[in-house]
């Protein structure tokens, strides 16, 4: 790949990436409840809707699981793919790009989800040392409880120290590596493969 295609690579990755993220940020809070009047939610709310609010006239939510968001986030990735797929990878057959595009939109869209925690762990953790009560503080608590929680059950806690953090950055660093590695399987070989049979 040349220069030029390695920096087009990165930016249409940070684009759809961003956006994708976002729209699982809207799937989480709805999630856990967060309250939809948040400044935060708001922000979140105003980048999404154009996409969401479609979807979700076609697509219900249930109880826990915002469907229109996530099936949101599967188009972004399906996009994102087939964009990295044909625009720099010229010659590409058409219908195994799309399905190994299909496929690899699900593992990009769980990589999304732990990127998005493992950020917020990392944001929280250093804001816990230099300014423990920003406004952004409880925002934070209410998003990462639901994975810190449990981790804090079953781990010790020596002199007062909560590795509970560390457990879990350590999880989804592990889990962003098979992930992107499952992606780019199913994106550039299965076009190989259906081109072959």
């Amino acid at each position: 790949m040349t220069m030029f295609g390695n920096i087009l690579h990165f930016l249409i990755n940070i684009v759809f990436s961003l956006f994708g993220i976002a729209l699982i940020v809207r799937a989480w809070m709805y999630a856990i409840r967060l309250h939809p009047f948040n400044p935060y939610a708001q922000a979140v709310f105003r980048i999404t809707n154009w996409l969401v609010q479609p979807i979700r006239k076609v697509i219900p939510g249930s109880k826990f699981l915002d469907w229109p968001c996530l099936v949101a986030a599967w188009l972004t990735a399906l996009v994102l793919w087939l964009l990295l797929l044909f625009i720099l990878t010229p010659g590409l057959p058409v219908a195994g790009g799309f399905a190994g595009a299909a496929l690899a939109s699900i593992p990009t869209v769980l990589k999304w989800a732990v990127n998005l925690v493992l950020w917020l762990t990392l944001i929280q953790v250093i804001l816990s040392w230099v300014n423990p009560m920003a406004p952004i503080m409880p925002v934070l608590q209410t998003l990462t409880a639901p994975l810190l929680d449990p981790i804090r059950r079953i781990l010790p806690t020596p002199g007062g120290l909560d590795f509970a953090p560390l457990v879990l950055l350590i999880i989804a660093q592990v889990l962003i590596m098979l992930l992107e590695g499952f992606s780019y399987q199913f994106a550039y070989q299965m076009p190989l493969h259906m081109s072959a049979g």
